[in-house]
């Protein structure tokens, strides 16, 4: 079977369930909770793709899911404001299908969930939605604001970054996040106190913090670029694809992270199945390559995602071909198994690139 934009939109509106969850992929196992961050991307997809419904039913189940949990929202901005942050304390980055947190084990940090870029992305996935079309009814306005109130005080505290690695640092694409959500929330609420703090963030992430020979870093006192930094420039806009801070950062991503005749790594020296391509990250290279006015670059990655497919038309989160370390691919297979297929984020940045070489909104 080969993978079509129609699969991949068929495979994330299959995969939601009935309440309006999806899930990070729906057969493996160890991927059944729905992750604001990923699911945020499915919605995004689903509405560009015409599917405004299934975005608001996402959309609306985070929703539901967050102000069920509104008291969580107030322990954890009391933590930070009182200086005992633990893994515990601070609001999930995934909930259960049915909107509950996830049972705890017996370590704070069996499996990292503290990570504010996945509010931050799904303020900016919501405001997409409402700008092209969705209803800011009082349980969608309800939340973000309560979201909106979380960022401004626990926005800029250490935590896991988006990889759900490396804690205790201030992430540079996890303030990307947070700044694009409160941005792009902040003027549909007409929130000034998010707006401004939105403009100090990118202020902060632009200086010299965050930044290492002219090109963005992943976190102070770090040298390494991460592909997560391509989402500054798309799908933020927080700089432009021809600002030289991002171009910099962009070369290094290029010499790098790209495989030649390949796909991207998250970054040199990653040991997560053995620190292979991965699908989403060659899409938003795609997708940044279009908006530089290279579609010859955004077609050969397209062609290579769509190459890795398996013959049932679904991708998986990372391709294999080139690992960083063979025995860290053989820990990872023995301890989860085979890598997750399919990945919904991999789809939905397939039919996002798709778009992006196709029609324009």
């Amino acid at each position: 079977m080969t993978l079509t934009t129609a699969g991949s939109i068929e495979l994330l509106l299959s995969a939601q369930n009935a309440t309006g969850a999806i899930p990070a992929s729906p057969v493996h196992d160890v991927y059944q909770y729905g992750w604001l961050r990923d699911g945020s991307w499915c919605a995004y997809a689903l509405q560009r793709a015409g599917q405004a419904d299934a975005a608001s039913r996402w959309h609306h189940w985070v929703a539901a899911t967050l102000l069920s949990h509104r008291h969580r929202f107030a322990e954890a901005t009391d933590a930070v404001r009182n200086g005992v942050i633990t893994g515990r304390s601070m609001l999930p980055a995934r909930f259960t299908l049915e909107g509950s947190e996830e049972p705890q084990g017996e370590s704070e940090e069996e499996w990292p969930n503290f990570q504010t870029d996945c509010y931050g992305f799904w303020l900016w996935a919501l405001a997409d939605h409402l700008t092209h079309g969705g209803e800011l009814d009082d349980v969608l306005r309800d939340a973000s604001e309560l979201v909106v109130g979380y960022l401004l005080v626990a926005g800029e505290t250490p935590c896991f970054d988006c990889w759900e690695e490396h804690p205790g640092n201030v992430h540079t694409s996890s303030l990307a996040a947070v700044a694009a959500g409160l941005r792009d929330m902040g003027a549909l609420l007409q929130d000034e106190a998010a707006q401004r703090y939105a403009l100090q963030l990118l202020q902060r992430i632009t200086g010299p913090e965050h930044v290492l020979g002219g090109a963005f870093i992943r976190f102070p006192g770090d040298t390494c670029v991460d592909g997560s930094l391509l989402w500054l420039a798309i799908p933020f806009n927080l700089v432009t694809v021809d600002d030289p801070l991002f171009q910099n950062t962009l070369s290094r991503i290029r010499d790098e992270l790209l495989v030649p005749d390949g796909g991207l790594r998250r970054y040199l020296g990653d040991t997560f199945y053995g620190g292979s391509e991965w699908i989403l990250l060659a899409a938003t290279y795609g997708w940044v390559a279009v908006a530089s006015g290279d579609r010859a670059t955004a077609g050969r990655m397209l062609d290579w995602i769509e190459a890795a497919a398996t013959p049932e038309g679904l991708l998986p989160e990372q391709v294999q071909n080139h690992v960083q370390s063979p025995y860290m691919l053989e820990f990872w297979r023995r301890r989860w198994g085979a890598t997750a297929t399919p990945l919904l984020w991999s789809h939905a940045m397939h039919i996002v690139l798709r778009e992006e070489l196709g029609s324009k909104r």
